[in-house]
């Protein structure tokens, strides 16, 4: 079973999963000419009580995944946190860990009161889709201008 510990997304271990993580976008992505655009998140917006980000670890103690959340604006009156970056190496997938990491994160905003999740994907990245669907996250109207996204998802936390 993995763990989930939380970091500074600027912590040497954290910077070196996301560089993983866009890496691998980057190689999958196909949806705008000008390719995908990197985003590194702003260290401040992971802080408790207004976001976290997690290194998932193996069984081993080794770093092989992340994720976060982050307060953004509410969404039709409810207090919302959005989900970013969830990734989980070649090396562990399909063991259920990115399912683990999500439901992690949702505990999480939750303890800081969100009542809605949120989170932009792209048509590129089916298995996310089809994790976040399975999850309980349905479609919903674009509520950001994230120029890597194509789908966005909800779901009620409450």
């Amino acid at each position: 079973m993995p763990s989930f510990l939380p970091a500074a997304t600027d912590d040497p271990v954290a910077a070196r999963l996301l560089d993983d993580y866009f890496a691998a976008r980057a190689r999958g992505f196909t949806t705008h000419a000008d390719g995908y655009r990197v985003n590194r998140p702003e260290p401040a917006r992971f802080v408790p009580p207004v976001g976290e980000f997690l290194l998932v670890h193996d069984d081993a103690g080794e770093a092989v995944g992340c994720g976060g959340i982050r307060r953004i604006d509410d969404v039709d009156g409810l207090r919302t946190y959005e989900v970013k970056h969830v990734w989980i190496d070649e090396s562990v997938r399909g063991r259920g860990w990115s399912r683990l990491l999500m439901d992690e994160l949702e505990r999480r905003a939750r303890s800081f009161g969100a009542q809605y999740a949120v989170l932009d994907t792209n048509e590129s990245l089916t298995a996310a889709q089809h994790l976040y669907r399975t999850s309980g996250y349905t479609e919903i109207a674009a509520y950001n201008d994230n120029p890597n996204a194509t789908h966005w998802f909800g779901k009620r936390l409450d």
